[in-house]
């Protein structure tokens, strides 16, 4: 008596799944462990910022004499920019310095030789690097030398983070783990899996494609302004724009770009090759794409980076086979000509167990480099974000086990029709059924009929599925937060500095106006900043959000201030369009004393409207 099992995946027929209850259950109870455990120990693919952890000289030290060196020591290795430091003199010139380098080739620190001869008093000093993770991480500190000066200097703003480079970058960086995801994870259920009709794969592919090449590309052009800080119109400055792509996070990118091309190049070459070659080839290439984040990111840095380096990629392999071949998976129970025989399905469960079981390994471990201490994820950032990647995929697991139970319905009457030692014909009989002695007719169907019943668990089967594909995106978007938040462990070593770290720039100054010029998608909020709000020069940031919070892009906008009670300005302060964010880094205010702020707002060709706010400025 012939008996069909799972493993037979007959491309005509339909193939069962010979599994006991009791198998099953242990099955899920072990991904359900696995999964928690993955989770609560942080299973985000490796990100960790670098965080100060102390300053030479100190901030708000008091020195007798005058050092040589201004010398910053972090949690983790980072990278040098050519304008890493900017230091401020009491009367708030710019002083000239060294260039930036690592203090004794210790790849933690930045250093940079201060000129002789500094006159007494406070000096303000902004600082910017490249965390291993591929971020800029910014931020501003003061010394003085004899003794305090009565007005502290104060650094221009462009040093700081710029909101729409960013919001572009990070929407780079999700489109790309998205695309990696997709791309990696269809191919993987095309070579594994084996569906008979593949056709339905073709799109995934090249969307997966295209969209990671897009992403990556528009990450290489960016990257020099997000290093910076800087608007997205200074994207294609060539000394920055060459010293981004020198980097590591620039080679990486180079190198992800490279690869893509080498696969599209690859495609037609190994079209007719055997389907141990395609796959041997395929499998490379996605190792080779998972290196390109492990490089220019936290694994690549630190303690035991080989044993890093290889749990990055994996976790990213890992991701990638389970969420993405989720989408190739709905994608063929939805459009394909020939429904997928349960073989397929099944080998796609076995395929997502073990993409679980590597997750959780690289996760245990990565937690170990990253969280630091259970009741961080509570305490910090870190680690509510992680939580809430725990209740999504909480959700993805009651969709997965979904998935699995309305699988199992559909292999019960082909399993007991193989049992029974009978054909099992395309349209299952109903279960239970004698044998036949001659050929094999199909049951009648009806309401309750074995077709009906069939058709409804796979359609069953089609909703589990989709849902699990919206809860993976939503786990991806989190993700890709994660990967921008300072982790707990990092956060815990910079609260030991000496010293806290100064978030910015010494007295800075922020207001939001509401503005409404009366007319349709005239209103809306601009967030203004001020550095440092004293007398002197001064920098100056504004940002045009809508009524609903999204950022707004206006014509024109003014800004000008005037102190009545001597009888000066307007001074202009000559605020430029950076791409959607409007700024100065030069606005002199001679006196101090209450400036009156005008701000005017134009929406359209014809309509406008000003605002006006008082700002106190002092010495």
């Amino acid at each position: 008596m012939e008996r069909r099992g799972s493993g037979a995946a007959g491309d005509g027929g339909r193939d069962g799944i010979r599994s006991g209850r009791g198998p099953r259950r242990l099955q899920g109870l072990v991904l359900l462990g696995t999964l928690l455990v993955l989770l609560l120990g942080g299973a985000a693919p490796a990100s960790a910022h670098a965080a100060l952890r102390g300053a030479d000289p100190e901030d708000g030290s008091v020195l007798k004499s005058a050092p040589t060196h201004i010398t910053l020591t972090f949690t983790e290795s980072v990278g040098l920019l050519e304008d890493s430091f900017r230091v401020y003199s009491p009367d708030n010139r710019r002083i000239h310095l060294g260039e930036p380098r690592h203090a004794d080739d210790a790849s933690d620190t930045a250093r940079a030789k201060l000129p002789g001869g500094l006159a007494d008093g406070t000096y303000t000093v902004a600082w910017r690097v490249i965390s291993a993770d591929s971020h800029p991480v910014s931020g501003a500190f003061s010394f003085s030398i004899g003794k305090p000066s009565p007005t502290p200097p104060a650094a221009p703003a462009d040093h700081a983070e710029h909101p729409v480079t960013k919001s572009l970058y990070d929407t780079g960086r999700y489109l790309a783990y998205t695309a990696a995801a997709l791309l990696i994870g269809a191919a993987a259920f095309a070579a594994l899996c084996r569906p008979p009709d593949t056709a339905p794969l073709r799109a995934p592919l090249l969307i997966g494609w295209w969209t990671l090449l897009t992403a990556t590309a528009a990450l290489l052009v960016l990257r020099a302004p997000y290093e910076r800080g800087t608007s997205p119109a200074t994207a294609f400055d060539p000394d920055a724009f060459t010293g981004a792509l020198t980097g590591r996070p620039g080679l990486a990118l180079l190198t992800r770009v490279a690869l893509l091309l080498t696969a599209a190049l690859l495609v037609p070459l190994l079209r007719h090759r055997t389907p141990r070659t395609r796959l041997a080839a395929g499998a490379a290439l996605s190792v080779a794409l998972a290196l390109t984040w492990a490089a220019a990111e936290h694994a690549s840095a630190g303690i035991q980076v080989p044993l890093a380096m290889t749990s990055s990629v994996l976790h990213l392999l890992a991701m990638a086979c389970w969420l993405g071949g989720l989408t190739a998976l709905l994608l063929t129970l939805h459009r394909a000509q020939t429904p997928p025989p349960l073989a397929t399905v099944a080998r796609f469960s076995r395929l997502a167990f073990a993409s679980v079981t590597v997750l959780v390994v690289t996760g245990v471990y990565q937690s170990w480099r990253g969280l630091g201490s259970w009741t961080a994820l509570l305490e910090t950032t870190y680690g509510k974000t992680l939580t809430v990647k725990l209740a999504a995929t909480l959700f993805l697991l009651l969709a997965a086990a979904m998935s699995r139970r309305w699988t199992a319905l559909l292999a019960r009457p082909a399993t007991a029709s193989a049992e029974a030692g009978q054909r099992v014909p395309e349209l299952v009989g109903a279960p239970g059924s004698p044998p036949a002695t001659g050929p094999v007719s199909p049951a009648p169907d009806g309401p309750d009929g074995p077709d009906a019943r069939e058709g409804l668990h796979r359609r069953a089967l089609r909703r589990s599925v989709l849902a699990e594909v919206v809860v993976a995106v939503l786990v991806l978007l989190v993700t890709t937060v994660l990967t921008g938040t300072l982790p707990a462990r990092a956060e815990a070593e910079a609260a030991k500095a000496p010293e806290p770290q100064v978030a910015g720039l010494p007295g800075a100054e922020a207001f939001t106006i509401p503005y409404d010029a009366g007319t349709p998608g005239g209103r809306g909020t601009v967030q203004l900043t001020m550095d440092p709000g004293r007398v002197g020069e001064n920098g100056l940031q504004a940002v045009v959000f809508d009524p609903r919070g999204a950022l707004s892009f206006v014509p024109e906008l003014r800004i000008s201030f005037t102190l009545g009670a001597k009888d000066i300005g307007p001074i202009d302060a000559k605020v430029t369009d950076r791409g959607g964010y409007w700024a100065t880094s030069d606005l002199n205010l001679p006196l101090e004393g209450t400036w009156t702020m005008k701000m005017t707002i134009r929406v359209s060709e014809v309509d406008q409207v000003s605002e006006t706010r008082q700002v106190r400025i002092s010495r």
